[in-house]
């Protein structure tokens, strides 16, 4: 199958239900009070997906991989977020 529009590509698929979750979990009672992280790990969530549309839209592969690095780097922010939710105990380990 040829990819003819970013919406086509999995990993972007996989970002758009990433994001579902992450305003969900995000919406919760006491994670949704700390604002300065609610908006850090949404704003990083979304980044994932905007940054593989970016990418792809560019004018070459290197520049579509650079995109994708960009992509990653988002994902493990989120990461290093989701253990300060944890410890704050906003997420349980299992939804962490």
């Amino acid at each position: 199958m040829k990819i003819e529009k970013f919406e086509d590509i999995k990993a972007w698929q996989k970002a758009r239900e990433f994001v579902k979750e992450i305003y969900i979990l995000t919406n919760k009672e006491t994670f949704s009070k700390d604002f300065g992280l609610k908006d850090q790990v949404r704003r990083a969530s979304v980044s994932i997906m905007a940054n593989i549309a970016e990418g792809f839209d560019s004018q070459s592969d290197q520049e579509f991989i650079k995109y994708l690095g960009y992509s990653r780097r988002s994902a493990t922010e989120i990461l290093s977020h989701l253990y300060v939710a944890l410890d704050q105990k906003y997420i349980t380990k299992q939804k962490f």
